[in-house]
């Protein structure tokens, strides 16, 4: 492994720490697992675009609300507020 060394601002500390101790892992487990997730989806972002991948899931998928065209804004902050 290779050492290096980042800033973090306090509430990413505090974010890091809550999720390192719900998965009994260190913060720098933590990080790597993360750093590695995110390459990735780096990696895969690469051959189709956001915006045409977004495209192509849409529709894809029934949520059995009638109005939830209507109301998509409510029910995400309902969803997000949990």
């Amino acid at each position: 492994m290779v050492r290096t060394q980042i800033q973090l601002s306090e509430d990413q500390v505090v974010a890091l720490k809550k999720i390192a101790a719900a998965q009994h892992k260190s913060m720098a487990a933590v990080i790597r697992q993360a750093v590695d997730r995110f390459a990735k989806l780096g990696e895969s972002a690469g051959t189709k675009q956001p915006r045409t991948r977004a495209l192509q899931a849409a529709g894809r998928f029934k949520s059995g609300m009638k109005d939830l065209a209507e109301n998509h804004d409510d029910y995400l902050v309902e969803a997000f507020s949990e």
